[in-house]
């Protein structure tokens, strides 16, 4: 172990930033400036300290004893740095979307949103490099704390709602359950020897020692640690908040499932497994293999669920929740195999997911269309966007040269390894995997084939979202929308079905219950006043109609500042009188040039898409030459070290 203040800067770089954030708010351009240099200096910090991470070496920084004997301590070890590591890159493309996001939309706030965003980056680094529970507990609640402001970011009353319950979930339930973990752990480990609550690579000794002794108490003591960290997570039932979480702006969505809190209820668990109890204490109190039986039906819920979701966000929302399952359901496999995939399919999933929702903000702020069932023909439109959307659910569903087909080949073999050498049960979880593949696929398709091969005025229907299994040929969307017309000179027979189409796009949307009920908060936000909180705010591509004064238009939303260079006059009509699906007329095609120049969105947005798509890639195509795989080798193999699993 070196002594190294570096892991204290990398936590504390995006802390100042925060204040320099605040004293710039009347200065756009320097506030945001202040972001990106601290994002890039967070990311250099961690990126120094990889080499020696990869020799061996770990950098540890102690401010001194906290509380009963236990020091605070921020150690970056190979675990830490692999988390520091992605959610560092990933803050400097987050915060490059935010601006062409933010300010796209005109959103009120974005000083506390910033403000917020690097506050949280902050509680991040503290999880990844707090080395024993007390620390990881402190910056795992102020990571909620940090956030909530992201997530009621809106101030409707969804948004404070959803606020709340991401508070009562993630806060007060996951890290009550967390802090009392802790201090059992810390109770038992002093009935066989001195107290500690310190990660040790392959579990804490008197662990061990006490499992041979009373196995139920460590039992319970894991119980408590896995579940409050898996609340962050997403296991089913304690996924709530997560749907719930999505009226908060997209990068915010992207924060939550890809960069930092989801990830840190993952990395949690993950930490609990290999450092606190070690695989084998897991293993042999059968606390794995109930976690990862756990995941395993959380994974195939969620995906089921997923199928069921019209609105985008909502259906990725979903895919979060059984795609970090596979994480936690790979941790219970025990073997090298199994945990080397568990550990890649956090980079893996990040860039991927990081991906799908920064395309499902650049359809908003271009199109304001939302549903999936409002999307046909939107990719002769948005083609690059739609394309790397593609590509990226490609990834989540296992397709092979991108990234999350490698996470999950390695958790399959790991899935058979165990089934041979332990237990029957790990061939149902490799199963589990295999058809959670097979559903990632039936969501994600439809998406893609709308966008692509369907045409605004004649597409189906969507099955299981609009009508029953099977569903019917015939646009859903009115006529002034770039639905099917109805030809008035049509004979009475065909009154019932220009009836059906007649109809207030409002009612258009689901209703599963079959009778009016309080509003599930899993579907789509209502409306206020016609339309959705965060469309309230009109795009800065909006350009005043012909013949309008130019006093009547917002000065600032069509300067160079806010549009990044980008001609708005591309999008003519498309943000003109309505909100979701086609305009009028249909989709504007891109000509490949066009296409190929951007000009589909601003290069603020477009940047970052094409710059996760393409890490999710080459994760996928060069694995070994990742150095996510490379720290991952080195964790798997430290804590396996002395146990009779070997590759």
């Amino acid at each position: 172990m070196i002594d190294d203040p570096r892991p204290l800067y990398a936590v504390l770089v995006s802390f100042a930033a925060m204040f320099g954030i605040f004293a710039t708010h009347r200065r756009p351009n320097v506030r945001e400036a202040v972001t990106i240099v601290a994002a890039v200096a967070k990311f250099g910090i961690v990126a120094s300290m990889v080499p020696g991470v990869l020799d061996g070496e770990t950098y540890v920084f102690s401010a001194g004893e906290f509380v009963a004997g236990i020091e605070f301590v921020l150690r970056a070890d190979s675990l830490g740095t692999l988390f520091a590591m992605l959610a560092s890159l990933l803050w400097i493309i987050t915060s490059f979307y935010s601006i062409g996001y933010m300010r796209g939309l005109e959103e009120h706030g974005q000083t506390r949103y910033f403000a917020s965003f690097a506050a949280s980056l902050s509680a991040t680094m503290g999880i990844a490099f707090a080395g024993n529970l007390v620390t990881i507990f402190l910056f795992y609640e102020l990571l909620s704390v940090a956030t909530y402001p992201l997530v009621a970011h809106d101030e409707t009353d969804e948004a404070r709602s959803a606020g709340r319950k991401y508070l009562a979930y993630t806060m007060f339930g996951g890290g009550v359950l967390v802090l009392a973990g802790t201090v059992m752990v810390y109770w038992l480990t002093t009935l066989v020897g001195t107290g500690t609550v310190t990660f040790t690579a392959g579990g804490i000794e008197q662990l061990a020692t006490m499992a041979n002794e009373d196995e139920t108490l460590v039992q319970i003591a894991y119980l408590l640690l896995a579940v409050g960290f898996g609340v962050k997570a997403g296991l089913m039932p304690l996924h709530q908040w997560l749907p719930v979480a999505m009226v908060a702006p997209t990068p915010v969505s992207g924060l939550l499932h890809a960069v930092a809190v989801v990830k840190s209820g993952a990395f949690g668990v993950a930490r609990v497994t290999l450092y606190v109890f070690g695989p084998e204490v897991a293993y042999q109190i059968g606390m794995g293999l109930l976690i990862s039986s756990l995941a395993a039906f959380t994974l195939l819920a969620a995906s089921f669920i997923a199928l069921r979701k019209d609105h985008l966000k909502q259906r990725l929302a979903y895919s979060t929740v059984s795609q970090l399952s596979y994480i936690v359901l790979g941790l219970g496999l025990f073997g090298w195999h199994g945990l080397v995939g568990a550990l890649l399919h956090i980079p893996a999933h990040a860039f991927m997911k990081l991906t799908l929702f920064f395309c499902a903000g650049a359809i908003h702020v271009e199109t304001h269309t939302d549903h999936i069932s409002k999307m046909a023909g939107i990719g002769k439109r948005m083609p690059v966007t739609l394309g790397c959307f593609a590509l990226a659910a490609a990834g989540m569903a296992g397709i092979p040269l991108i990234a999350g087909f490698v996470s999950k080949y390695y958790m399959v073999i790991g899935g058979v390894q165990m089934g041979i050498a332990y237990t029957p049960i790990a061939y149902y979880l490799a199963g589990a995997l295999l058809i959670s593949g097979v559903l990632n696929v039936a969501y994600f398709w439809p998406v893609v084939y709308t966008a692509f091969f369907e045409a605004e005025d004649d597409h189906d229907a969507k099955p299981l979202v609009d009508y029953a299994p099977g569903g019917e040929r015939r646009s859903v969307l009115p006529e002034t929308d770039g639905g099917s017309p109805i030809d008035d000179a049509e004979d009475d027979a065909d009154d019932d079905v220009e009836d059906d189409i007649d109809v207030d796009p409002a009612d258009l949307q689901p209703d599963f219950s079959g009778e009016s009920v309080e509003r599930d908060y899993s579907q789509p936000a209502p409306r206020v006043e016609g339309e959705y909180a965060v469309d309230q705010n009109p795009s800065d591509h909006t350009m005043p109609e012909e013949g309008e004064a130019d006093g009547d238009a917002d000065d600032e939303s069509v300067t160079d500042e806010t549009t990044d260079g980008h001609d708005p006059a591309v999008h003519d009509h498309e943000h003109d009188d309505h909100h979701e699906g086609p305009p009028a007329g249909g989709w504007q095609r891109l000509s490949p040039r066009e296409a190929l120049a951007g000009t589909e969105t601003t290069w603020f947005m477009l940047g970052p898409i094409v710059a996760a798509v393409t890490g999710a890639i080459l994760l996928g195509i060069v694995p070994s030459e990742a150095v996510f795989l490379d720290l991952i080798e080195v964790i798997v193999d430290n804590v396996l070290a002395g146990t009779e699993v070997a590759r």
